[in-house]
């Protein structure tokens, strides 16, 4: 309805123009926003405010003159003037069979629009480095990329999702190093073994696998083990093969997919890394200092110049960073989003201050992070603890296994990024309506098993009939459910313009607690065709907004429970 209060209101606006109200050469920017309240009615606009000044008269008289011009409409049901001059309107029952009846027309399309007109947008997000399984924080990262991805595709973005694999570096020395020691029967007991090295079970399966001559694949990588156990090289090799394959499967349980898996191995051996330095280099903002190179990013904003290049020759995770993201923006993307961890918040300043120092016209927003918290898992009211080189923490696919996928992905997007989550297992595993997403997936199941109860009551559905007959629902819950409806569409643009797939989850569950609420209070199923008609076209309505939200999330939406 927003764009249609819109027309009438610009439509107002133009006549006051002509009459002389509104000065000619002032440019009228009308804007329509959802009551918080259902007392102040559907919509409301703050025009008159707005115009105040330059017509230099009073908002609440401005808004009078404003309801005065307004076309007449089949829209409107009442207006009224509320505080300093605002403008409410109470939508009507036409208005609100219009609503239903584009959400049914629609179907899952319903809420998507064209904003960005096929723009191209790149979401990097996981990017695990291939030293074990992924864990649960690797998981709310999973969730909330891929959710974004699908969440901008409804904005008419079109998405890349790419997975960063750290596959260089000392991280992945301390891996193959583990692997060999374990290859030759040592353990994390006997001395000798690295303090940095990896002490998780999986690394014996590495190493069984290694020494049993076993092929691996991951993407387009492929890796064979044997038993020669003086060979770093190729241990290195085969156990990164081996976890890139393992967190496949880990994200193929999450039911995630990538378009682009892109090596930080490739930056070195397609001569980028060296190219960033040189270009740094030459356009003056490198030094050396105390054996190390630094980069002037204090030129850039930053609180301090950044090493680049340490004493021992060896490039700081900074480096090959500015040179990936300096290869995002020459591949031609309209917007570049990363997905990471709070912890990951220092480097967005310097690697942005490392893109403008190359002079490329990079524009110095780029790219866009959307940075999450932390989770602290519980079971029981004890805290479940995470920690990969003790071996002891919680797999993402531990949790899908004992949770569900459904469950798993909803509680690690249902709070906003800068929230830190508290996974309690015991609840996402009850059956209840204390659980957020059973109670909405209920109400999906609920309506689609009222549906098919039609038969055995002996009633039949009319859903055009129902559409026509909406204006006669004169319940408050009716009128509270269909307003809800109407902010979907304004859920999807807020939830990519603020990278907060949260925004879709808190919505759903609301759609879900009215419904259920009306559900409990009426019965649906009467014997008055017309009423019947009416409230199993908005049900219906219902059933495919939260169907069409919980795809936004990449959770199932079952007809049966």
């Amino acid at each position: 309805m927003k764009p249609q209060i819109t027309l009438l209101l610009e439509s107002a606006a133009n006549q006051l123009k002509s009459e002389g109200v509104i000065p000619q050469d002032h440019a009228v920017r009308v804007s329509v926003d959802n009551t918080r309240d259902k007392a102040h009615g559907d919509l409301a606009t703050n025009l008159a405010m707005t115009l105040a000044k330059p017509c230099k008269s009073n908002p609440r008289a401005i808004a009078e003159k404003i309801i005065a011009a307004i076309p007449d409409n089949q829209l409107i049901e009442k207006i009224e003037i509320a505080g300093p001059g605002f403008i409410n309107f109470y939508l009507s029952g036409a208005s609100n069979a219009e609503v239903v009846a584009q959400i049914l027309e629609d179907g899952a399309q319903f809420g998507w629009n064209i904003n960005a007109a096929g723009k191209k947008v790149q979401v990097e997000f996981v990017s695990a480095n291939p030293t074990g399984p992924l864990h649960v924080g690797h998981g709310r990262n999973a969730a909330l990329g891929d959710s974004l991805c699908r969440i901008m595709e409804a904005n008419g973005w079109e998405p890349t999702r790419e997975f960063y694999y750290n596959d260089a570096g000392a991280q992945i020395d301390n891996l193959a190093l583990s692997v060999q020691l374990r290859c030759k029967g040592l353990t994390p007991d006997d001395e000798g073994w690295p303090e940095d090295g990896y002490r998780g079970e999986y690394i014996i399966d590495i190493a069984k696998a290694y020494m049993a001559g076993e092929t691996v694949h991951a993407d387009d990588k492929e890796a064979t083990g044997a038993k020669d156990v003086d060979n770093l090289n190729a241990i290195r090799e085969f156990a990164v093969a081996y976890l890139r394959h393992e967190q496949d499967l880990d994200l193929k349980a999450f039911d995630v997919d990538f378009d682009i898996y892109f090596l930080e191995s490739s930056l070195y051996s397609g001569g980028l890394v060296e190219q960033t330095v040189k270009q740094l280099t030459d356009n003056g903002y490198t030094y050396e200092n105390d054996g190390a190179m630094w980069l002037k990013t204090t030129e850039f904003g930053d609180d301090k110049d950044r090493v680049m290049r340490k004493k021992d020759g060896g490039y700081t995770y900074f480096l090959p960073d500015v040179a990936y993201h300096k290869n995002k923006f020459e591949r031609g993307f309209d917007r570049v989003i990363n997905v990471q961890g709070a912890d990951h918040h220092s480097t967005v300043t310097r690697v942005r201050a490392g893109l403008q120092a190359l002079n490329e016209g990079i524009p110095q927003g780029f790219p866009d992070y959307a940075l999450y918290q932390m989770i602290l898992v519980t079971r029981g009211g004890e805290e479940v603890k995470l920690s990969k080189r003790a071996g002891s923490y919680l797999t993402l696919r531990d949790l899908i296994e004992e949770v569900g996928r459904d469950a798993t992905r909803y509680f690690l997007i249902s709070r906003s990024c800068g929230a830190q989550i508290t996974f309690d297992i015991d609840l996402a595993r009850s059956k209840s309506n204390e659980n957020p997403v059973y109670y909405i997936q209920y109400a999906h199941a609920r309506i689609h098993g009222m549906l098919s109860k039609l038969a055995e009551s002996d009633l039949t559905f009319d859903q055009k009939a129902g559409l026509a007959a909406l204006s006669n629902l004169e319940l408050d819950a009716e009128r509270e459910l269909i307003t809800q409806l109407r902010r979907f569409p304004d859920v999807v643009v807020s939830a990519a313009d603020s990278l907060e797939p949260s925004m879709v989850a808190t919505y759903l569950k609301d759609l879900a607690g009215l419904f259920h609420s009306y559900y409990n209070s009426n019965k649906m199923l009467v014997e008055e065709d017309d009423i019947r008609n009416a409230r199993l076209a908005l049900s219906k309505a219902v059933a495919q907004v939260i169907a069409s939200g919980l795809h936004l999330l990449g959770v199932s939406a079952p007809e049966s429970m």
